[in-house]
């Protein structure tokens, strides 16, 4: 199993190059285990490149067939990704102290840092998958198996259901 490492040198990076990627099945194998996915059958990203000094802006798409666990019975719910991106690979920042905390605003927020040498593109194409994911994917039987393992619904749980439960068994009189 390997991973979807696609390091392209900056130098060899010209303004406009355009990159269509395809993960291999040892590939998709490698990502689908470390995002604990049950399966990852297709994975492809489109990408233009442009190049302004040691930074390198991508814009793209990323397209996945996949299935997830379901979070409540785990069987698979399948998914498809079709994503936008857009990322800034740029110089890692130089830190005196080792546990120093460098600090982004809410611009760098799709911002990925490099070593000035080369930037690992199937990383980030991994990464954006990743951020593209259902955080709680439901299969149909959810609803059941959560009533089985004794989890309350929104409605049961919620702040007038105890009102509810007092109105409906106040009733005989």
């Amino acid at each position: 199993m390997r991973d979807f490492a696609h390091r392209l040198q900056i130098d060899s990076i010209r303004d406009g190059d355009r990159l269509d990627l395809t993960a291999d099945e040892d590939e998709r194998a490698g990502i689908a285990t470390r995002l604990d996915l049950l399966a990852l059958d297709r994975l492809e990203a489109h990408v233009m490149l442009h190049r302004e000094g040691k930074t390198v802006k991508c814009d793209g798409r990323v397209k996945a067939q996949l299935a997830q666990a379901c979070i409540a019975s785990g069987e698979p719910v399948p998914a498809a990704i079709d994503e936008r991106f857009s990322l800034a690979f740029v110089p890692a920042p130089k830190i005196d102290a080792p546990e120093a905390e460098v600090e982004l605003g809410g611009d760098d927020l799709d911002t990925m840092f490099h070593d000035g040498q080369a930037i690992d593109l199937g990383l980030a194409i991994a990464d954006t998958l990743a951020l593209a994911l259902n955080p709680y994917p439901r299969g149909p039987a959810a609803d059941e198996a959560l009533k089985a393992a004794g989890v309350l619904s929104e409605a049961e749980a919620g702040p007038f259901a105890a009102l509810a439960k007092l109105k409906g068994g106040s009733t005989s009189e």
